[in-house]
C-alpha cells in the first residue's frame, strides 16, 4: 500500500496573478496573505487589484526571516485574530513552508501556494522544512493538509533571478539521484517505481530544455522551454517527492544538506546550491573508484552547483570531519542503499571534494 499526497489542482499561467481573485473567490472571501517583501512586490500591483475586484478580504504578513516554530505559532495567532479560512502563501520555499504549515495547525483554513521562484518544489510538497532562526535546519514537518490550489505565474518566475531558476533545477534532479539507488535492493516497490519515473522525466526535461531555459529565464522572457522546466521543478519534483508507502526513502543528499545548513560560511548558498554539492559528495561514495557519475557531474557544472566547500572558519580538515561525524540519517534508510553510510565514508568523500 502507498499514499500521493498531492494538491487538489495545480495551474501554471502567465499573468495568473492578476486572476488571482477568479481562483480564490470559490474557496473564501476572507484571506489571510504570508509572503516577503520582494515576493509581495513581485506580483503587485496586479494581485491586489484582482483581490479587490473580486470582493476578497485581505490581511498581508511579511515573513521576514526563517520558517521557525515561533515564526509559524506568531502566524497561526494572526489568522485566528483575523477570522480568515484561507491562508495564500506567496513567494519563495520558506514563506511557502511557513503558510503550509498554518494551514495544518488552524482547523478549517484552506490553503493555496503560489511559488514566485522556481527554487524548490516547496509549493507542491507535503512537507514544510522548520529551520532555528540562524537557518539551520531542525526538521522536515509532514503535512495532511495539501494545498487547494497550486498557482504559478510563469511571467514573475522569468523575472526572477536566473540563479534561482538553476538552484531549482539541481534541486529537483536530486530526486533522481537519491531515489533510483534504493531501487537497486527493491526493485519489486510500486511506490519507488513512480517516484523514480517522476524523477527520471524531469531529469530529462532538464537535459532537453534546461539550457534554453536558463537563456529565457536572462532575457525574461516566458517561452514553452522556460514553462516545461518550471513545471519539472515544482510539479515532477514535487510529485515525486509525494509518493510515500511504508519503507521510507530520504535522500542522502538531502541529509548531507541539512548538516550544512549550521556552517555559517554556506549561508549564501541556496538550497538548490547546498544540494547539488550534496549530490556530488554522494555520488564519490556511491562508486568504488570513487569517480562521481558523469552525467551527473555534467549537469552540475551546467547548472552552477558549487564543487566544493567554500572556505572554512578555523581548522577545514577538522570542520570537515566534523560534518561527516554529525549528518543524521537513519540506519534503516542506510540499509537500503547499495553503497556505505558512515562517518569516514562521508569524509573520504568530502575531502574527494577538496581534490577536485
Amino acid at each position: 500500500m502507498f499514499s500521493i499526497k498531492s494538491p487538489q489542482n495545480y495551474c501554471q499561467l502567465s499573468g495568473i496573478r492578476s486572476q488571482l481573485g477568479d481562483y480564490i473567490a470559490p474557496l473564501s472571501h476572507h484571506i489571510f496573505i504570508v509572503s516577503s517583501p520582494r515576493a509581495w512586490q513581485s506580483v503587485n500591483p496586479e494581485l491586489e487589484i484582482s483581490l479587490k475586484a473580486a470582493g476578497i478580504h485581505y490581511a498581508v504578513a511579511m515573513l521576514a526571516a526563517e520558517c521557525t516554530d515561533e515564526a509559524i505559532a506568531t502566524l497561526c495567532e494572526q489568522v485566528k485574530n483575523e477570522g480568515a479560512n484561507l491562508v495564500l502563501g506567496i513567494g519563495g520555499g520558506r514563506v511557502l513552508d511557513a503558510a503550509k504549515a498554518v494551514a495544518n495547525l488552524v482547523d478549517d483554513l484552506a490553503l493555496v501556494t503560489m511559488p514566485t521562484l522556481a527554487a524548490t518544489c516547496a509549493a507542491w510538497s507535503p512537507i514544510s522544512i522548520i529551520y532555528n532562526a540562524q537557518g539551520g535546519h531542525i526538521r522536515s514537518q509532514p503535512l495532511h493538509h495539501m494545498p487547494d490550489r497550486v498557482l504559478v505565474d510563469s511571467e514573475v518566475i522569468a523575472r526572477s533571478d536566473v540563479r534561482y531558476l538553476k538552484a531549482g533545477i539541481v534541486d529537483a534532479l536530486a530526486k533522481w539521484y537519491e531515489f533510483q539507488p534504493y531501487q537497486q535492493k527493491d526493485p519489486d516497490s510500486l511506490a519507488l517505481d513512480l517516484k523514480a519515473l517522476m524523477a527520471r522525466q524531469a531529469v530529462d526535461v532538464f537535459k532537453a530544455f534546461g539550457a534554453q531555459a536558463v537563456k529565457d529565464n536572462e532575457q525574461q522572457r516566458v517561452t514553452p522551454a522556460l514553462t516545461k522546466v518550471i513545471d519539472a521543478c515544482i510539479a515532477l519534483a514535487g510529485m515525486a517527492n509525494s509518493i510515500r508507502d511504508a519503507q521510507p526513502t530520504p535522500g542522502y543528499a538531502h541529509a548531507i544538506h541539512n548538516r550544512l545548513t549550521y556552517q555559517p560560511e554556506l549561508h549564501d548558498w541556496l538550497h538548490g546550491e547546498k544540494v547539488g554539492f550534496s549530490l556530488l559528495v554522494q555520488s564519490h561514495m556511491q562508486y568504488p573508484d570513487g569517480e562521481p557519475d558523469a552525467e551527473l557531474l555534467a549537469l552540475l557544472h551546467q547548472y552552477g552547483a558549487p564543487l566544493t566547500l567554500a572556505p572554512l572558519q578555523g581548522d577545514r580538515s577538522a570542520t570537515i570531519q566534523a560534518i561527516a561525524r554529525e549528518v543524521k540519517f537513519s540506519i534503516a534508510s542506510a540499509e537500503r542503499l547499495p553503497f556505505e553510510i558512515s562517518p569516514s565514508a562521508l569524509e573520504r568523500a568530502l575531502r574527494a571534494t577538496d581534490a577536485g
